[in-house]
C-alpha cells in the first residue's frame, strides 16, 4: 500500500471507481481502499442512459458493452389506470444496461487498476482525523492484520457508501425524509415475460396500492423481481407470514400484471429485503473533502436514479479535484460548483419521484412536473395534454450532464426549488421531532449558496472546470 497519494478514496462501488479512475487519467496519484473483497453482491442493477456518457468520459463503456450484460433502450411504467413507454433508443439515439453489480462493480474496479489507481480491498475505513475541519489520516482496519493509518493526502474522497463515514460517523450531518421511508424485498426469476411494448431489453414498473413493483431483465435469461412499499405497510404485512420468501411469493401474486409476467417463469428463491429510506447530508463537501454517490444522498429507487448519482457526483468530484491540482480554480470555487451541481441533480428527481407517489396527478402531471423541472414547460390549449418528452429526458439522467457542462441550459435554481419544497411539504404527515431537523432545509439552502457558480464542467482536452456565465434568466 502507497504511503503518499494525492487523493484517497473510502469505497470502491461504482462511484469510488469512476472518481478515481477520472482523477488517474488526469495524472492525479489516487489509492482507494474498498471494505469488501470483490466481486460482491450488490441491488441497483437497471442503469440510466447518463450512465454510458459518464463511462464513455473514462474510456470503459466498451468493456461494458462487450461483457454481455442486458442492453436497455426503455421501459414501460404501468402507474394505477395509466401506462406509457419510454424510448430511449428512438427518442434520445441512446441506451444503457441491466447488470449484475457484483460483475459490473468488479469491471469498474479492475478499469480503475488499469488506469493506474493504488486499489486495496479488505480494508474498512473507521475513522477520521481533522485538523482545522480538514480530513487528515484515516484510520483503516483490515480483514486481516493490524490496524494502520493512512495519513499523507490532500483530499479524501468519502464514497463509502450509506454506511457514510463521514456524514453519520462525524460530521452528523445526515437529514433523513420523512415522508419517502420504504422497504424493498426482492428475488430473482428465470424466463419471465415483458409487457406489451416494452422496448428491447427493458425495465417494468408496476404500481398497487400499497406501492411498486421492478421487473429487470438480466443476462442468461434471469430477471429482478422487485417490490416497493412504505416501512409501517411491510412492517404490518410481515407479521402475516411465516418467512420473508413467502411473503414475496404473496405479493407477486397479488398483482395481476406481475402475475401475468411470472406465470410461466422460474422462480429462483433468494430473498433479499433493504430499507429504501431517502436522505441527504447538509454539505456534499467541504475543505479537503468531497462525499460522492450514497454517501452524501439517496433517493428511492423508483426510477433508478442510484448509479445515476453515484456516477454523476464521482465526475463532477473528480473534475473539481483535477482543476484544483492544476490551479486552474480555488478549492472554494470547486466546492461550490460540486454543491451546485450535485444538489440540483438530487433535488430535481426527489421532486419527480415524490410527485410520482402522489398518484392522483395522472401521467399528465408527472409530464407538467417534468416539464417545469427541466424548464421547458411549453403553453398548452384547454383539454391538450403534456408531452412525455421531458420526463424521458429526466429518466435518462441527462439534463444534469447538460447543465454541468452547459451553464445555458440551466433551469433557474429558485424554480427547482420551489418544486421540490413544494412536494415535499405536501408529503409531510408529521412535524419533525426534537433532534431531527426538517428534511426541506437540505432542498433549500445550499442550493441558494450555489446560485451564483460561474464554471462549467469539461471533459476535453481534459477533465475539469471552466470558467462561464451562468444564465441569470
Amino acid at each position: 500500500m502507497s504511503k503518499r497519494t494525492k487523493v484517497l478514496v473510502v469505497g470502491g462501488g461504482p462511484a469510488g471507481s469512476v472518481a478515481a479512475t477520472a482523477l488517474a487519467r488526469e495524472g492525479v496519484q489516487v489509492q482507494l481502499i474498498e471494505s469488501a473483497r470483490f466481486p460482491r453482491y450488490h441491488i441497483g442493477e437497471s442503469l440510466t442512459p447518463s450512465c454510458r456518457t459518464i463511462l464513455e468520459a473514462i474510456d470503459v463503456a466498451k468493456k461494458v458493452d462487450d461483457y454481455g450484460f442486458v442492453l436497455k433502450y426503455g421501459g414501460v411504467l404501468r402507474w394505477e389506470s395509466d401506462s406509457w413507454v419510454f424510448d430511449w433508443g428512438s427518442r434520445l439515439g441512446i441506451n444503457s444496461w441491466q447488470v449484475d453489480r457484483a460483475e459490473f462493480d468488479q469491471l469498474l474496479l479492475e478499469h480503475a487498476k488499469s488506469n493506474g489507481v493504488a486499489v486495496t480491498t479488505g480494508v474498512s475505513a473507521r475513522e477520521v482525523t481533522f485538523h482545522e475541519g480538514r480530513p487528515t489520516a484515516v484510520r483503516c482496519v483490515p480483514d486481516q492484520g493490524a490496524p494502520f493509518d493512512i495519513d499523507d493526502f490532500d483530499y479524501l474522497i468519502d464514497a463509502s457508501g450509506r454506511n457514510g463515514l463521514l456524514s453519520t460517523r462525524h460530521l452528523d450531518n445526515r437529514r433523513m425524509d420523512k415522508t419517502l421511508r420504504n422497504v424493498a424485498i426482492w428475488s430473482y426469476w428465470r424466463n419471465t415475460k415483458s409487457l406489451p411494448d416494452t422496448p428491447k431489453g427493458g425495465i417494468n414498473v408496476i404500481s398497487s396500492p400499497e406501492g411498486w413493483y421492478w421487473v429487470i431483465p438480466l443476462a442468461g435469461g434471469r430477471t429482478s423481481l422487485g417490490f416497493v412499499t412504505r416501512k409501517d405497510v411491510f412492517t404490518e404485512r410481515r407479521r402475516n407470514y411465516s418467512s420473508t420468501n413467502e411473503m414475496y411469493r404473496a405479493l407477486v401474486h397479488e398483482s395481476e400484471s406481475v402475475r401475468e409476467l411470472v406465470a410461466d417463469a422460474e422462480y429462483l428463491g433468494g430473498v433479499h429485503v433493504e430499507t429504501d429510506f431517502s436522505y441527504a447530508a447538509d454539505r456534499f463537501g467541504g475543505p479537503g473533502y468531497f462525499m460522492i454517490g450514497d454517501a452524501a444522498c439517496f433517493l428511492d429507487p423508483l426510477l433508478s436514479t442510484g448509479v445515476h448519482l453515484a456516477l454523476y457526483s464521482a465526475l463532477t468530484a473528480a473534475a473539481c479535484i483535477a482543476s484544483v491540482n492544476r490551479g486552474e480554480v480555488t478549492e472554494d470555487a470547486s466546492l461550490t460548483f460540486f454543491e451546485f451541481a450535485y444538489r440540483r441533480a438530487y433535488t430535481r428527481l426527489f421532486a419527480l419521484v415524490s410527485i410520482m407517489y402522489e398518484r392522483y396527478l395522472g401521467k399528465d402531471g408527472f409530464f407538467r412536473t417534468s416539464d417545469r423541472l427541466i424548464g421547458e414547460e411549453p403553453s398548452l390549449e384547454a383539454g391538450e395534454t403534456a408531452s412525455s418528452e421531458s420526463f424521458v429526458k429526466l429518466i435518462a439522467g441527462l439534463p444534469d450532464l447538460w447543465e454541468a457542462t452547459d451553464a445555458s441550459t440551466r433551469v433557474l435554481t429558485e424554480r427547482l426549488t420551489a418544486e421540490a419544497l413544494l412536494v415535499q411539504r405536501r408529503f409531510m404527515k408529521a412535524e419533525d421531532g426534537p433532534g431531527s431537523p426538517d428534511f426541506s432545509s437540505v432542498l433549500e439552502n445550499p442550493l441558494r449558496d450555489a446560485e451564483s457558480a460561474e464554471y462549467r464542467l469539461v471533459t476535453s482536452p481534459k477533465l475539469g472546470l471552466e470558467r462561464t456565465k451562468v444564465r441569470e434568466s
